[in-house]
Order: structure tokens, then sequence, then C-alpha cells
């Protein structure tokens, strides 16, 4: 492999499994989700060279803000179509992992009932595992913001679970 094909793969390569998550919420469809990485994937390489940040966090927020306007894309492309893709609750059950099924599946059916920029800084922030900055930094939405969104959509997510 070449250098930059060394360097992009030491960026996107360890954040695989977070854009694929975060696709997965954002688009509600397995194959459509592993479409959207695809092609984030293919537009971070083409626009690597601009980036400037490293292999850590800053690579994480880089790409998965282009994994997010992608499925942005995706997802006004589809509707623009009329071919959205309802959520299918089998493809992305955790049952088989999770200590209660039905509290797994009625969580899973909370997220997906969640206003879009809702559900997707629940994600990032409690399914990732990232910064309230790295949100930001994400979205392109400021910290303030970030944290209003997250506690909203906790607040829905209780009052839907309880």
């Amino acid at each position: 492999m070449e250098g930059v094909d060394l360097e992009f793969a030491a960026v996107v390569l360890p954040h695989l499994d977070a854009a694929y998550t975060l696709a997965r919420y954002l688009t509600r469809n397995d194959a459509d989700a592993q479409d959207v990485v695809q092609d984030a994937a293919l537009r971070a390489l083409k626009y690597f060279g601009g980036f400037r940040g490293t292999t850590g966090p800053d690579g994480r927020a880089w790409f998965l803000a282009i994994v997010r306007n992608t499925a942005y894309t995706w997802r006004h492309r589809q509707q623009g179509d009329g071919l959205v893709t309802q959520f299918n609750e089998e493809l992305h059950s955790d049952a088989g992992t999770a200590a209660d099924p039905a509290a797994a599946v009625d969580l899973r059916q909370a997220i997906d009932a969640l206003p879009l920029e809702f559900r997707e800084v629940i994600v990032l922030r409690e399914l990732e595992g990232l910064s309230y900055k790295e949100i930001s930094d994400v979205t392109g939405v400021p910290v303030g913001t970030v944290m209003s969104r997250l506690s909203r959509a906790r607040k829905r997510l209780q009052e839907a679970l309880t």
C-alpha cells in the first residue's frame, strides 16, 4: 500500500463499526446503512488530502461527519423517489445478546421513534461514546445545541419507556 492509503486506513478503518451504527440508525435499514458507509468511505478517500487531523478522535469525528452527511444525502434522494425503506426490527435486534430481549426491542423502537436530530445525538453519545465536542464537530451544531438535543432525547426516551 502507498503512504496515503496506509494513512487513510489508519484514520478510517478503526471507525467503521461506529460509522455503520450511525448509518443504521439514520437510514433505519441494514443494507442502506452498508451502502451509506461505503459511499462515505469513498468520499472520505476522495477528500482525504484535505484532512488535517490525526488518527484518533479527530479522525473519528471527521469520518462520522462524512457518514452523517452521506446518510442525509441518501435520505433526501430516497424521500424524493418515494423509496425510503422501513426499519426492519428483526435485522437490527440485539435480542440474542441483551439481558432482557423485550427491553432491547422497546429501547430500539423508542430510539427509532425519535426525530432525526435527537436520534443522531443519542446514538453518537450513548452508543458510540463521543464527547459533546466531537458530536458538535460531526453534526455541525454548537455544543450547547448538542447538550439540549441530548437532554430532550433522553427525556423522550424516558417517557416512551415508562
